[in-house]
């Protein structure tokens, strides 16, 4: 038989001999592009995948340890002071809180100007004392304490919690997963299709030349090593490709999203001095990147493989 005569006399048989003539029934240039393009489609995925889950982290984390202070009448008397300086000296005198900070009335204009329009700021309106506080960790202060202390120095004062923020971006944080990694399954399934269409495209085309060489003997092992080791190679190549189309993209991505992280521009600006490029793409998508031509290939190995058994099962 054909497979125990190359074991048995191994030069009958040139190296890298194409024994079924595969580099013609499977077109390189397709499926290298198609697989490449999954491949492309497969980073992009799973870097939405990481990158929502980050973003919501640090926003999260952010709105944990915020509060918000709401003090009406902020002019009138309490004590020695106004009721808007007296809110204050009780927050600096708390001890958990990172930052106390009141927000001027050109920023309070701001904040209502959305839904006030642009005169905001010439409306005679009795607008409170809003106060931004920073906790120190979140969690750290107890937050009943304060609201009691609050109201004990300004009766009427509001402290609103950012949880309910938090809880918002942790769904929508999910929700981007979830769609991420659906489209990461998808992406993989139409992979595996493209393979096997490919796959079956070669059996059709070399379909005389299979009949024979398994009449004479060889075995279904033998013909599907020579289609998946053909299809391996092929969809490792589209791999490679569609990482290397996927890494600038990727690199653009992380520098825009970088402001959202580190909370400035100034933070995400690439100078020459930094550590180039590389510090663009965290740890993990390198990883992916790299691994990315080892999974595609994977792919075209266990497709070709059931492909080519499927198909040789049904010959008489």
């Amino acid at each position: 038989m054909l497979k125990r005569r190359e074991e048995e006399q191994p030069w009958l048989r040139p190296a890298g001999a194409d024994d079924l003539g595969l580099r013609r029934a499977l077109a390189a240039p397709l499926l290298g592009a198609m697989v490449g393009a999954m491949a492309f489609l497969a980073a992009l995925s799973v870097a939405g995948f990481l990158a929502s889950a980050e973003v919501a982290a640090h926003w999260q984390q952010g709105a944990g340890a915020s509060l918000t202070v709401q003090v009406p009448h902020p002019g009138a008397m309490a004590g020695l002071h106004t009721r808007r300086e007296a809110v204050l000296a009780a927050l600096q005198a708390t001890p958990g809180l990172a930052s106390v900070r009141a927000l001027s009335e050109a920023e309070l204009a701001d904040l209502l100007r959305p839904w006030l329009g642009p005169d905001a700021e010439r409306l005679s309106l009795p607008l409170p004392a809003v106060v931004a506080v920073r906790l120190a960790a979140p969690g750290g202060v107890d937050l009943a304490a304060l609201n009691a202390k609050l109201q004990s120095v300004a009766p009427g004062t509001l402290v609103e919690r950012e949880d309910i923020w938090a809880m918002r971006l942790a769904k929508l944080a999910r929700s981007l997963e979830l769609t991420a990694g659906a489209v990461l399954v998808v992406v993989a399934l139409v992979a595996a299709a493209v393979v096997a269409v490919a796959t079956r495209a070669g059996l059709s085309a070399r379909r005389e030349a299979i009949e024979t060489v398994h009449g004479l003997g060889a075995t279904d092992g033998y013909i599907a090593a020579r289609f998946s080791a053909r299809i391996t190679r092929l969809a490792a190549a589209g791999g490679l490709l569609g990482a290397l189309l996927a890494m600038p993209v990727l690199m653009g991505l992380s520098w825009l999203a970088m402001p959202f992280l580190r909370g400035s521009m100034e933070a995400a600006s690439a100078t020459p001095e930094e550590p180039h490029w590389t510090a663009l793409l965290p740890p993990e998508l390198w990883l992916l990147l790299v691994v990315l031509p080892v999974v595609t290939a994977g792919i075209g190995w266990l497709t070709a493989q059931a492909t080519v058994r499927q198909w040789l099962r049904r010959l008489p």
